[in-house]
């Protein structure tokens, strides 16, 4: 049975087939602003990182907004399938109720991020030779900087209409800004529709960025004023970056990797409801991407992967859905192994579709 799928830009497809795919190859892993859905990617993401099959030729750049940004920043730690062990199991046992106001849910997101990233190991995390962090977030723009709730619906509807109309209004109400620890900007700051800002990673704004990453509008409180960023309200990365909405790539035989937990890409956060809008054709040019097949879904339970309406669905019994997202993570544990397994044996290329 085929669990996973994979799909290939143009580039990277011609590679394949040429039998020249190489994981140093690999100059970016991409990680999605998927809500609870990221827990079909985590037995992904340890098979990559037990085997370090990325960042041995150089660095590799793990680029990620809300829970991508989460899910890498336990990869940057001295001991990092433990980091990513126990960000499994604080995350699939956090609990909210119905009565949480936007405060507490920010004060459980940063009890959260102190459960597997200790203080003393930031250091370690800023100079790591292996990977390079980039923590996408967005800095918000007049009325959707507000923390009153009815102004930010306002702000976002708006925006959304705005954004359907041109998808580069966006930019009126959010400014996007990386915080990365790379000596030298990431190759996609650079490009010429970043539109944004690369702000250096320090021990004193690293936590707080990725707060702010994760920080889900109306959900959750945003993050004021990070130390060495521009004063303003900072929230999740994925209003700008929700699955892929940027080239990453700088050409040259580089390769994006993505496991996304769909084959649909949405480009921000506000596309949710336009079906057919979908990141250009430029972007995906040079993108791996590995997703899970229909079978695999239909183990699931309910056949399906856990969304963020889960904590709502289930607020009277939290530990239905503990259970349930348990046996998500179980189920996924070997989705990367079987892909390790096709690029060795060669068969990547007898499955991979263009994409």
């Amino acid at each position: 049975m085929n669990e996973i799928c994979i799909g290939a830009g143009k580039n990277v497809y011609d590679s394949i087939q040429a039998g020249e795919f190489d994981f140093d190859n690999v100059t970016t892993y991409v990680g999605a602003a998927t809500g609870p859905r990221w827990l079909v990617a985590s037995g992904f993401d340890l098979s990559l990182l037990k085997s370090g099959v990325l960042g041995n030729k150089r660095p590799a750049v793990l680029a990620g907004s809300s829970v991508g940004a989460m899910r890498f920043a336990a990869w940057m730690q001295p001991e990092p399938e433990k980091s990513y062990d126990k960000l499994i199991e604080a995350y699939v046992t956090m609990n909210f109720t119905r009565h949480d106001t936007p405060e507490m849910i920010l004060r459980s997101i940063r009890k959260l991020i102190d459960s597997y990233i200790d203080d003393d190991a930031l250091l370690f995390a800023l100079t790591n030779k292996k990977y390079r962090l980039a923590i996408m977030t967005v800095r918000s723009k007049h009325l959707a900087a507000s923390n009153v709730r009815w102004l930010q619906r306002l702000a976002l509807g708006t925006g959304f209409v705005c954004n359907a109309l041109n998808r580069r209004m966006i930019h009126s109400f959010f400014q996007r800004v990386v915080f990365h620890n790379s000596p030298i900007l990431p190759c996609f700051c650079l490009n010429h529709d970043f539109r944004g800002q690369a702000i250096p990673l320090n021990e004193a704004n690293f936590k707080h960025a990725l707060l702010a990453s994760l920080a889900r509008p109306l959900a959750a409180s945003g993050v004021r004023d990070i130390y060495g960023a521009p004063s303003g309200m900072y929230r999740d990365g994925g209003l700008m970056d929700y699955y892929l909405n940027q080239k990453y790539s700088d050409g040259k035989g580089a390769i994006t990797l993505l496991f996304n937990h769909q084959r649909h890409l949405i480009p921000t956060w506000l596309d949710k409801s336009l079906s057919s809008r979908q990141p250009p054709g430029e972007y995906l040019e040079d993108v791996l991407m590995v997703y899970p097949s229909s079978e695999f879904l239909r183990q699931l339970p309910y056949g399906r992967v856990p969304n963020r309406e889960d904590f709502r669905r289930y607020a009277d019994s939290p530990s239905k859905r503990i259970r349930d997202w348990n046996r998500v993570v179980e189920i996924s544990e070997h989705l990367g192994e079987q892909f390790l397994e096709l690029v060795e044996s060669g068969k990547l290329r007898e499955v991979a579709e263009r994409m």
